[in-house]
């Protein structure tokens, strides 16, 4: 039987259910506390400036407001729809790890500087929450967490229109966040690659279901 039909009192049954959601939570709490020294540490290096032709085709405007209506939508539907569904709300949340800790190593091997003409893009949630840091944070670059997230949930839900949805925020949101000049285009157009792998090597490390 598919994993999306098991309920979450027959997969508390399983201990390995438990003990990999009780190791993800633990994890991501702990990768939530040191995002911020670390996110601080990349943007006091210096980086380099990307040419970017595509990026230059397209106009610049201030869109943060619709860029966080689509995101957070888009997260409150993946969210909506994973809940009831213990084993993939599991494999979406350990994908989400997966994604950030690659995340994580592909800001500290590629320090780069923001495109020019950026326009801030404001985040409150997560500048309380992870970007704490007394200047705020432009060189979180390669890749695009964003465009990678809305992608994750996109996988993570069951065919049929709510992938639909998901999969037009994640391109609307690609566009975006260029738009705004708070990505370049390889930063979006290599996030579909890191929220692929990190969705099947998800795929890899939970338990199967069993009855």
């Amino acid at each position: 039987m598919s994993a999306d039909f098991f309920t979450w009192r027959e997969a508390w049954r399983q201990p390995a259910f438990r003990g990999r959601l009780g190791v993800v939570l633990v994890l991501l709490l702990t990768l939530a506390a040191l995002l911020p020294r670390f996110f601080a540490w990349v943007q006091a290096r210096p980086g380099t400036i990307f040419p970017d032709p595509l990026l230059a085709l397209l106009p610049a405007r201030d869109v943060s407001g619709l860029t966080f209506a689509v995101i957070y939508l888009g997260i409150g539907l993946g969210v909506a729809t994973l809940l009831p569904r213990p084993y993939p709300l599991l494999r979406a949340l350990t994908a989400y790890l997966l994604l950030h800790l690659l995340r994580c190593a592909t800001l500290a091997l590629l320090p780069l500087e923001p495109p020019i003409g950026l326009i801030m893009l404001r985040d409150p949630l997560v500048e309380q929450l992870f970007y704490a840091a007394p200047a705020p944070i432009t060189k979180d670059l390669f890749f695009s967490g964003h465009t990678a997230t809305l992608l994750l949930l996109a996988l993570a839900v069951p065919a049929g229109w709510r992938r639909r949805v998901l999969l037009a925020a994640t391109v609307a949101i690609g566009l975006l966040v260029m738009v705004q000049r708070a990505h370049y285009s390889y930063d979006v157009l290599a996030a579909p690659l890191f929220a692929g792998l990190s969705f099947w090597l998800a795929g890899r490390l939970i338990p199967t279901p069993v009855r």
